[in-house]
């Protein structure tokens, strides 16, 4: 090598600040100080003899012979997630980290009351659940296991249906009591709509408002489905929900949720459990991945209630 020899596990530093794009982010996945993943870099460009990134002011960026070299490493890494999937077998337990990457709504209010349950079942299983309004990307390894709304349609992701679930329109009581029943959709345009804010929509299946009432304008909008919902139980207004989630607020008191025109307003969405072809057969993937399908299963009654 021009600089001298080649250490392997260098890639491993590389493939961070590829996946990252910035130092600290790589460092905080790595669980190493961010001056540890500088210096790996620096050797491993040294040993090489090639510049493998541009440093910029928001980041790092590949230079053409670190696109060469991301091809090369992330084979790498398939081969020894391979083995390693093929070597430590269930029999020696479930162990690591995995991380779950799904939707505010689902993340909060299904599936981390009952996350646990993983926990009670693989002690030495660590889980990492970020329970966030945005895409998760496998490839970069920002988690281990996706959950989403629409089934990819192009990549090394293996997808199976989790579920369809409910959705309607809601108000809490207080609201009704102060600006009257809704009896139409026609009456909707009288009413302050709750919904997502236009261009931080992350999927196509959540653009719900134009399927309510036409020419509906959306007058108090968040990114967050649990920020909906709060603001709904307050009072601000009405708001398509999830079933599951408004189900859990549907008591006597002003901020309980009252299902709104719903012979006529329903929506139904599927959740799809993504993982990548390279990663899936680890066993801590794996067992979790099982975890979540079976829990969806358990739970259809809440997901799609009759």
């Amino acid at each position: 090598m021009p600089g001298g020899d080649f250490e392997w596990s260098d890639l491993t530093f590389f493939l961070a600040v590829a996946r990252a794009g910035r130092l600290t982010v790589a460092a905080a996945r790595l669980k190493v100080e961010h001056s540890t993943v500088s210096r790996r870099i620096a050797a491993l460009e040294a040993a090489l003899g090639a510049k493998l990134f541009d440093r910029r002011p928001h980041g790092y960026a590949l230079t053409a012979a670190g696109d060469r070299l991301l091809a090369a490493a992330e084979g790498m890494e398939t081969l020894a997630l391979s083995a390693q999937g093929e070597i430590a077998g269930s029999d020696l337990g479930v162990s690591g980290t995995v991380r779950i990457g799904a939707p505010d709504g689902f993340g909060t209010f299904f599936l981390a009351p009952r996350i646990g349950a993983l926990s009670d079942l693989h002690p030495e299983l660590d889980i990492q659940l970020l329970a966030m309004p945005r895409l998760f990307s496998l490839s970069k390894r920002e988690a281990d296991i996706a959950i989403s709304l629409s089934r990819p349609k192009e990549g090394r992701l293996h997808a199976r249906k989790l579920t369809d679930y409910r959705l309607g329109l809601y108000a809490a009581r207080a609201y009704l009591e102060k600006h009257g029943a809704i009896e139409s959709r026609a009456a909707l345009q009288r009413h302050r709509f709750i919904g997502y804010v236009d261009d931080l929509i992350y999927a196509p299946e959540l653009d719900y408002v134009p399927l309510v009432a036409k020419d509906l304008r959306v007058r108090l909008k968040s990114s967050s489905l649990v920020a909906q919902m709060t603001a709904t139980r307050a009072g601000a207004g009405v708001c398509v929900l999830p079933r599951f989630m408004a189900d859990l607020f549907a008591g006597e008191g002003s901020e309980g949720l009252v299902p709104i025109l719903p012979t006529e307003v329903g929506l139904t969405r599927t959740f799809w459990l993504l993982t990548h072809t390279d990663t899936r057969d680890l066993a801590r993937i794996r067992v979790a991945a099982d975890f979540i399908a079976e829990a969806a299963q358990k739970g259809r009654g809440v997901l799609m209630p009759g």
